[in-house]
């Protein structure tokens, strides 16, 4: 076969180092579009952001070429550096280690691209929404190598 068709959605999920709430809600669009432009350099479509003061998601259609490790480990680094860049913080922002990815079809990409755009209405903490997402894919995970908290030394 000489082409390649794919249909694969991805929806990626990083919390900020330390859960702090570093990302500036008057920033928040200005960082949507540079992840917009992350997002389409790597040949991806992005159907949805939504970046939180402690948190992002961003759902994608994702090319089978791509490393899903390299993709995020490229968005979280050069994000970092835009951020950082700009001193949107007094502290040094970085995501956390790690991150989620979840697979959906096309028939959930409604919903999902409401969901992340209503983050904001959001009753629950990023911590209970992110294992809801674990138990919900049927997961396995253990509470303790979720995340790093701040420990204050």
């Amino acid at each position: 076969m000489a082409n390649t068709y794919s249909q694969i959605y991805l929806q990626f999920v990083f919390s900020v180092k330390y859960r702090q709430s570093l990302i500036p809600k008057i920033h928040k669009e200005e960082l949507h579009k540079y992840i917009t432009g992350l997002v389409h350099h790597r040949n991806s479509k992005l159907l949805a952001v939504h970046c939180m003061p402690d948190h992002a998601h961003i759902f994608v259609g994702f090319k089978p070429a791509l490393s899903i490790s390299d993709f995020v480990k490229e968005i979280k680094n050069e994000s970092n550096e835009f951020i950082n860049e700009r001193k949107w913080s007094h502290h040094k922002f970085s995501w956390q280690e790690g991150y989620g990815v979840f697979s959906y079809s096309q028939s959930h990409i409604n919903a999902v691209v409401k969901y992340i755009k209503n983050q904001h209405h959001k009753k629950c903490t990023f911590q209970e929404e992110y294992c809801d997402f674990l138990e919900k894919f049927e997961i396995p995970f253990e509470d303790r190598y979720l995340f790093e908290f701040f420990d204050g030394s």
